[in-house]
């Protein structure tokens, strides 16, 4: 099924209020500025800090 497009449009990260983008596997949600990765898992966004995983250095 999918996260929607408005979802996507609506949510942000809630450590800095920025941007996310959806991952190319559609797996989860990504922060460039705060370098984090927040799964998606059963359709449902994982949107609390602790959970997020650092992504690797660029």
């Amino acid at each position: 099924m999918g996260i929607s497009k408005e979802l996507l449009e609506i949510l942000v990260c809630p450590k800095c209020k920025g941007e996310l983008r959806l991952t190319p596997e559609e797996d989860g949600l990504i922060c460039e500025r705060c370098r984090l990765l927040y799964e998606i898992r059963e359709d449902i966004p994982i949107m609390l800090i602790d959970e997020a995983k650092p992504l690797d250095n660029p």
